[in-house]
């Protein structure tokens, strides 16, 4: 796995100096939009609210942040100017509405929105979410293949990192069936296997996997047995690698970085088990505010401070050598003529 200059100083954007990302999503539109609307009794959460919780999101917590992953449609635009320069910007791609068959649910990207556009910005990486399963039916497999391809080659094109969400979910015809954004009830830890194992094959081109707990983050228990599965996720992804939270408590996600740092996992990049609980008290805005500066922030410094014991920095992966990482012929060369200033 080589590195052109432009991954590799958007990977080192994201992380902290010694290769840990520690990441707060920001992106998500349904688990925020959902509660609002239900609230305020209106079938469209208004934007101005959507808009004003993300920036108290970017302005209480990116302090402990290395990066934060924001979205265009209200992140970006309302919370941008209140975004530290210092920090590493994750851009979203897809769009949060999805296409729902009985074969399996079929991803796009946002309208008007792109690689490109997210490099022309200053992105320091592009992420891109994609709901997939094994036993999905094959025209809806092979659409999301072609889906996550165009995207890798697209960012090896505006040679900026990518970095792949990849999420089961569940089908017409299981019995938890549901289209929110919450870990599956009754996953398989086999088709979370074989879902990374199917894109850490090189035609993709993923930089860094962002990825869910192979068992139901309540499964978390500490076992030799859980730990296993979670060393096989490791070792299939074959690259850097960080967990998601997918709306599992507080308690729970601790538990679930504590397998995952063990099986190499390099940091993570998480929202809701970080924020959720504050956003339980809207629309009391002070409320809100004060959760995220109290109970949101110390969680947020209790889990950096445990990847920072125990997570493997992102250059120490095997597909980068014993020694760092792989450089590309023209990266080695950017290396050495830069190597003085």
């Amino acid at each position: 796995m080589d590195l052109s200059p432009g991954k590799l100083w958007g990977l080192r954007r994201m992380a902290d100096e010694k290769g840990i990302f520690k990441m707060t999503a920001v992106d998500q539109r349904p688990p925020i939009k959902g509660p609002i609307a239900a609230h305020l009794g209106v079938e469209q959460a208004p934007w101005e609210e959507v808009a004003r919780f993300k920036r108290l999101l970017v302005e209480t917590l990116q302090a402990d942040s290395t990066a934060m992953l924001l979205d265009p449609h209200y992140a970006i635009p309302h919370a941008i100017d209140a975004f530290s320069p210092k920090k590493g910007l994750i851009v979203t791609l897809e769009d949060s509405l999805f296409r729902e068959t009985d074969g399996g649910r079929y991803s796009s990207d946002i309208d008007d929105w792109s690689v490109e556009k997210i490099k022309r910005m200053g992105g320091d990486a592009v992420k891109v979410l994609a709901w997939y399963r094994p036993d999905a039916g094959k025209e809806v497999n092979i659409a999301q293949q072609d889906y996550v391809k165009r995207i890798g080659e697209e960012c090896a094109r505006y040679d900026i990192p990518f970095l792949f969400e990849l999420l089961v979910y569940p089908l017409a015809k299981d019995a938890h069936q549901t289209k929110e954004y919450v870990e599956m009830q009754g996953k398989k830890a086999d088709d979370v296997l074989a879902s990374v194992e199917e894109f850490a094959k090189p035609d993709y081109g993923v930089d860094v996997f962002k990825l869910e707990s192979p068992v139901n983050a309540a499964d978390a228990d500490g076992s030799s047995a859980v730990q296993a599965v979670f060393d096989e996720m490791g070792r299939l992804a074959g690259r850097p690698w960080v967990m998601l939270s997918a709306g599992a408590g507080k308690p729970e996600f601790r538990a679930v970085l504590e397998h995952a740092f063990a099986a190499g996992a390099s940091g993570f990049l998480a929202g809701r088990a970080i924020w959720l609980d504050s956003f339980k008290s809207y629309p009391d805005w002070d409320a809100i505010r004060s959760g995220l500066e109290g109970e949101a922030s110390a969680y947020m410094a209790e889990i950096c401070k445990l990847a920072d014991e125990k997570a493997m920095s992102w250059s120490a992966h095997n597909c980068f050598g014993a020694s760092g990482a792989s450089l590309t012929p023209a990266t080695a060369e950017f290396r050495h003529v830069y190597q003085g200033f």
